[in-house]
């Protein structure tokens, strides 16, 4: 099972940025869910993220992709196909 995790912040500005294209694929299917590390700061020192925002992609709960900092969503897209195809 692929889950994703996006890791952000009220406070930053490419996280901001990549909101509306995080919610634009969530909509199709994929299976994100979004972490603001400020609530949840457990979760996010037990995933090791340093900065936000931060992507992190798992199979059968281990870890296989990380992406650190701003990425164009058509191209988060395509490193999520390479695990999961949308529902």
């Amino acid at each position: 099972m692929v889950k994703i995790k996006f890791f952000n912040a009220k406070w930053c500005g490419p996280c901001k940025a990549m909101k509306p294209g995080i919610d634009e694929i969530k909509k199709k299917g994929y299976p994100i869910e979004e972490i603001d590390i400020d609530e949840n700061g457990t979760i996010a020192e037990s995933a090791t993220v340093r900065g936000v925002p931060t992507t992190i992609i798992y199979e059968n709960n281990v870890e296989m992709e990380r992406v650190v900092g701003f990425e164009d969503v058509s191209k988060l897209e395509k490193r999520f196909n390479i695990y999961i195809e949308p529902k």
